[in-house]
């Protein structure tokens, strides 16, 4: 193994690491759409603001996949979220509590006239 795999991956300042297990970052500041930002040494390009105590995805996360930040799983990935893609309600399930979307309740019960 080289020495380049025991470096860490950089990561903007305003990101936190809760854990090494994690593959979500929190936000430590919000960061404004259409910065670039580096992301696990990537240079990421936001699209759009990402507010205060936010998740963002480290790595890819495939559809179907466990979200995990603290070490431990606490969703799973709706849809597939991108290196540096916010990860919140409109793309991952909590494992903890019901998450809901306005779109669920208008099929449920219809909209507004």
């Amino acid at each position: 193994m080289s020495n380049a795999d025991h470096e860490p991956r950089e990561d903007d300042p305003r990101l936190l690491l809760l854990d090494s297990r994690d593959n979500v970052l929190v936000t430590r500041a919000r960061i404004r759409g259409g910065e670039t930002i580096a992301v696990s040494g990537q240079a990421i390009t936001v699209p759009d603001d990402l507010p205060l105590g936010h998740k963002l995805a480290r790595t890819d996360i495939a559809g179907g996949a466990k979200v995990i930040k603290y070490g431990a799983p606490i969703g799973l990935a709706t849809t597939q979220i991108r290196t540096g893609e916010h990860a919140h309600v409109h793309n991952v399930k909590s494992d903890y509590t019901p998450t809901h979307h306005l779109a669920d309740e208008r099929t449920r019960y219809g909209s507004e006239p």
